[in-house]
C-alpha cells in the first residue's frame, strides 16, 4: 500500500527546506516590474509567410493581417522569403539572412502564417524560422517577443501547421497567444482581388490579430522581466565565479 506523504496535510510556508536550491539566485516577484509604464510607440509586428507562388494564399491571409494590425495601430512589416537561402547553405552575411534577423530584431510582435503541405508547414515557413537564431551573442531575437499563429489549407480544416508553428513559438521562446486560424478551402475565401471575403474565418483572423495587439502591449515592456530565469542567473554567477577563481590563480 502507497504510503501517504508526511506533508499531505501540511501547508507550506515560505523558508521551507529546499536542499536543491541555490536561494542566492531566486528572487521574490517583483509586482512593480510586471507592471512597467506602457510604451507609447506603435507595437512592431512582422509578418512571415510560407509561400513562393504567384498566386499565394498565406500572402493574401498575411495581408489582410497585416491591414487589421495597422488598424488596430500597429506598425506592420513583411518578409519578402524570395531568395532567402536554405540553412546553412550560406553564411549568415547573405543579405536575405541580415534582412529576416534584422526585421525579427525589430519586432515585438510577429505574425507566422503558413500553408499545410503534405501534413506540416512548409519548408519555406520552417527554413526562415531556422535563420532566426535563439541567441546572437547578448541578443536573443525571439525572447519574449508575442506570436500569432495562422494557416490556409486547400482541402479541409486542418490544425497540423498551427501545431508545428505553436511549438516551434515555445522553442523560440516566443509569447505565443492561445487564440488562433485555419482557413480551410482557402480559394473560397478570396475575392478576385484578392481580399477576403465575409466569413467565420475572417471574422476569426480578427480575432487573432486582436489578441495579439493586445498581448503585445500587455507584455512588450515586462518582456525582460518575464524572460529573467532563476536557472540563467545561476548559470551566469557560476561562470563569473570560475573566471574569478582562475584570474586568481
Amino acid at each position: 500500500m502507497r504510503r501517504a506523504s508526511a506533508l499531505a496535510d501540511t501547508p507550506l510556508e515560505a523558508g521551507a527546506d529546499l536542499p536543491a536550491l541555490d536561494s542566492r539566485h531566486l528572487r521574490p516577484i517583483d509586482l512593480a516590474a510586471l507592471r512597467p509604464a506602457f510604451s507609447t510607440h506603435k507595437p512592431r509586428i512582422l509578418i512571415l509567410y510560407g509561400s513562393l507562388r504567384t498566386i499565394s494564399y498565406s500572402r493574401l491571409l498575411a495581408e489582410e493581417a497585416g491591414r487589421l494590425l495597422t488598424e488596430l495601430g500597429c506598425e506592420v512589416r513583411f518578409f519578402d522569403p524570395k531568395g532567402l537561402p536554405l540553412p546553412d547553405a550560406e553564411p549568415v552575411s547573405h543579405p536575405k539572412v541580415q534582412e529576416l534577423r534584422e526585421l525579427s530584431q525589430w519586432s515585438e510582435g510577429q505574425v507566422w502564417v503558413s500553408p499545410e503541405r503534405h501534413g506540416a508547414m512548409t519548408g519555406i515557413m520552417k527554413t526562415q524560422i531556422d535563420w532566426i537564431p535563439l541567441s546572437v551573442g547578448s541578443i536573443r531575437p525571439t525572447q519574449g517577443k508575442t506570436l500569432a499563429i495562422m494557416q490556409v489549407s486547400g482541402g479541409s480544416q486542418s490544425f497540423n501547421a498551427l501545431n508545428q508553428m505553436r511549438v516551434l513559438g515555445r522553442w523560440m521562446r516566443m509569447i505565443t497567444i492561445p487564440n488562433q486560424s485555419s482557413v480551410a478551402k482557402a480559394f473560397q475565401e478570396f475575392d478576385e482581388n484578392g481580399r477576403m471575403k465575409p466569413s467565420s474565418y475572417y471574422e476569426r483572423v480578427v480575432d487573432v490579430c486582436e489578441e495579439l495587439v493586445k498581448f503585445t502591449w500587455l507584455t512588450r515592456d515586462a518582456s525582460a522581466y518575464l524572460t529573467d530565469r532563476y536557472s540563467e542567473r545561476k548559470e551566469t554567477a557560476d561562470k563569473l565565479e570560475a573566471r574569478v577563481q582562475l584570474k586568481s590563480l
